[in-house]
């Protein structure tokens, strides 16, 4: 026989005996890989003096042995050496096992480096020829970024993330935007029926990213269109799929890949979603403890008081009077944005408090005054970045900056505020991301928090949180960790960090951060984003049903973004003229706000301590056809499903129908605005910019 057989009930794969690679792949009936003249092992990336681009591929190795499980369930490839394009075989060992268990393949790869050079990349495992199911009518790229997710399409378009001249193919690197890339431990391949799951097996600092190619590229440019046939008179038409490691392996070093899933799923993204949920549940990631005031079902205001443009707008003996306002609309908490030197995005990383605006006694005696009004404050920090212009960073702190390969730091483009020079980007303050690896630079980071706790805050809201923007990796050799060290690495630690400088402190301080990525909710308590659209994705409310989530609501009478609030169970942070007002600047906002809280708090047991199941396990119809949106929440103490369907249209009501798919009933409905119930017979009468929920 030529080649290698693995398979039980669900999974079937073949390996060319010769090369190692994976010939066939199929889950159920979709065959997924079996164009064997397409087939690929691995590639890996071997840069060299001469020519950096040089690339170990597939075709190019032999196989020196293989070893299957007794159980048949196990293969274990082994290359002895590696040889890459022009420069013949590299003294590079590598050994691939994969495994079947019940649902799933999982590929795990270790590559011992005798060379002396780095091996920079690995895709490992590689689908030579992604092939869609029979009956798709669309194949589909999902994996979620930004508190939402990123959709693409694969088939009959092919969508190309990247610059046509830096590449030979139409090529998709997701997320394509680096400082995304930890947000997506997984990533879905899927139809309208069912999908293909892709995503770590351990928690780990490595970088993974997921990496398409369209072969030889389009037949119709002009829409992105691939090609209708499967081969062209000199080329074959195939959709390469892989997970791109980045793992730099120094000469002589042996590393162990992050292993990878594959597994099938049927259904939507919230089945391929669930996934990822069960094996997150079966590590070691968990939520800490939060607050019991953040448990409750409450709202924010974000006020902003200074930017690198002095504004000026508020000193800190005005913002009781803000808190004052908060207290007269039921707003729980105050987060208070460019209070320190500079005001915001000047003067990172230091957290002094603006002598403009008062100084540090002012801040700490209006913090005092706030919170004997019940109200409390959250500190807006930067930990990411160090501002270019400012002395500290170039007298010191550009030494605890991110490295590139060539010794350089990376430079962030920075925001851009207020007067008509720096929109124009000409004055604009350059950030630069900094190295959490570097033991120097995390001491900095626990001074600078140590003065949020000195001034009395209740909590902090980290700004950027969730990426390092540009910068992936550090090489800088001075900072403690090895050559081409991840820089998220230590996001949490940075976090456990501050925990045990606010625990003797205030046991219940608050930590948030905006947009966070799923794993970095192991240690935060609340995570807030924007997700002003209305075909936004609720991916991180359906990866943690239970998680605090805030967005921002900063329309006039944004009614549509605070049914959005019910619909995902998102803390509403109340944010007029760009958190740059008041309250009473935006009194239809506030007033339909506060309506929809009141009746979240009296029926919370569905929708604010419920499950969420997004549109799972009810169908909503609308004239007949699919509605959009709504949310499914189950009472966790009853067992009863309770349902929320807005009505984002500005001019035209809808009638709908909700049908549970386990064939109960619902009896009664009532708007946001009004507290009399309706009886559902006659349909679900839903006004424009206006959201129901439904009890049994």
């Amino acid at each position: 026989m030529r080649t290698i057989a693995l398979s039980n009930a669900t999974w079937a794969l073949e390996f060319d005996k010769r090369t190692g690679a994976l010939i066939s792949l199929r889950w159920r009936d979709w065959t997924i890989v079996d164009r064997p003249k397409l087939s690929i092992a691995f590639e890996m990336q071997l840069p060299l003096p001469e020519r950096r681009n040089n690339r170990a591929r597939s075709e190019q190795q032999t196989l020196r042995s293989h070893e299957v499980a007794a159980d048949g369930k196990t293969i274990t490839l082994y290359w002895g050496s590696v040889a890459s394009e022009r420069y013949g075989e590299h003294e590079i060992a590598v050994k691939a096992t994969v495994k079947l268990d019940e649902q799933a393949v999982i590929f795990a790869m270790q590559i011992h480096n005798q060379t002396d050079g780095a091996i920079e990349s690995i895709t490992f495992p590689y689908l030579g020829d992604l092939k869609r199911a029979a009956n798709a009518e669309w194949l589909k790229g999902f994996l979620p970024v930004y508190g939402t997710a990123l959709e693409w399409s694969l088939w009959p378009t092919y969508d190309n993330f990247l610059g046509y001249y830096g590449v030979d193919h139409p090529t998709q690197l997701s997320p394509y935007d680096a400082g995304f890339v930890p947000m997506a431990p997984f990533v879905l391949l899927r139809d309208q029926q069912q999908g293909i799951y892709m995503g770590v097996e351990q928690i780990s600092a490595e970088l993974v990213a997921w990496h398409g190619e369209l072969r030889p590229g389009y037949g119709s440019s002009i829409d992105f269109r691939v090609p209708t046939e499967q081969d062209t008179p000199d080329h074959s038409v195939a959709l390469r799929f892989g997970a791109v490691h980045v793992p730099y392996i120094q000469p002589g070093e042996t590393r162990n890949l992050t292993p990878i899933r594959i597994e099938g799923f049927t259904g939507d993204w919230q089945a391929g979603a669930d996934v990822y949920k069960q094996w997150r549940s079966i590590s070691s990631l968990r939520q800490p403890q939060v607050p019991a005031w953040a448990n409750e079902p409450h709202a924010w205001q974000m006020i902003h008081l200074n930017s690198p443009e002095d504004e000026l707008r508020l000193s800190f003996s005005d913002l009781l009077q803000v808190a004052q306002d908060c207290a007269k609309h039921g707003v729980k908490a105050l987060q208070i944005v460019g209070w320190t030197v500079g005001g915001q995005d000047q003067d990172n990383p230091s957290h002094d408090p603006d002598p403009r605006l008062g100084g540090f006694e002012s801040l700490k005696q209006a913090i005092v005054a706030i919170k004997d009004l019940g109200i409390k404050v959250i500190l807006f920090t930067k930990y990411t970045w160090a501002d270019r212009a400012s002395e500290a960073f170039r007298n010191d702190l550009i030494r605890l900056a991110v490295k590139d390969p060539h010794g350089d730091y990376y430079v962030h483009p920075g925001y851009r505020y207020q007067t008509p020079v720096q929109l124009l980007n000409i004055n604009t303050k350059r950030l630069i991301p900094m190295c959490f690896s570097s033991e120097a630079y995390l001491d900095r980071c626990d001074e600078e928090f140590r003065k949020a706790l000195d001034l009395g805050a209740d909590g902090i809201l980290f700004d950027e949180a969730f990426h390092h923007e540009p910068a992936l990796l550090c090489f800088d050799p001075d900072h403690g960790h090895r050559i081409g060290a991840p820089v998220y690495a230590n996001d949490r630690l940075l976090i456990d960090r501050f925990r045990k400088l606010s625990d003797p402190i205030n046991p219940d301080f608050l930590f948030s951060g905006e947009a966070l990525y799923d794993w970095e909710m192991e240690v935060y308590h609340l995570s807030y984003h924007r997700s002003e659209s209305k075909e936004h994705i609720p991916l991180s409310r359906y990866l943690r049903p239970n998680a605090l989530l805030m967005t921002a609501v900063t329309g006039f009478n944004d009614r549509n973004m605070v049914n959005q609030c019910l619909l995902y169970r998102y803390i509403i942070s109340y944010e007029p003229y760009n958190f740059k007002g008041r309250l009473d600047d935006f009194p239809l906002t506030i007033a339909y706000g506060k309506q929809m809280d009141a009746l979240r708090t009296e029926h919370r047991d569905y929708f604010w301590d419920g499950e969420f199941r997004h549109i799972v396990g009810v169908d909503v119809k609308v004239d007949g056809k699919p509605h959009h949106p709504y949310s499914v929440f189950i009472n966790r103490r009853t067992g009863l499903t309770g349902l929320v369907i807005a009505n984002y249209d500005e001019a035209n009501p809808i009638i709908a129908q909700a049908t549970p798919d386990d064939g109960s009933t619902f009896s009664r409905y009532r708007l946001v605005d009004d507290p009399t119930w309706q009886p559902v017979e006659r349909g679900i009468a839903i006004p424009p910019q206006s959201a129901v929920v439904v009890l049994p």
